[in-house]
């Protein structure tokens, strides 16, 4: 199996997502920066949902657990 692209590393205390580590180029990211790095097309197998007026980047529903963030 693959290893996975993106993994959480910090979530805040109602468990939203707040810390990104891109396990290919070793890159670290905040919500927003990973935030914008999908919406700049750079993570093809995410996209972000506005959850109680936050964008947050989930990964996209494809029957495959590799690029779920966790």
């Amino acid at each position: 199996m693959a290893r996975k692209r993106v993994t959480v590393t910090q979530e805040n205390s109602t468990g939203r997502n707040q810390q990104f580590h891109d396990n290919y180029n070793g890159n670290n990211m905040s919500r927003t920066q990973f935030v914008n790095q999908i919406e700049n097309g750079n993570y093809s197998n995410y996209h972000v949902r506005n959850i109680n007026n936050v964008k947050t980047p989930v990964s996209n529903p494809d029957g495959t657990r590799n690029n779920n963030l966790d």
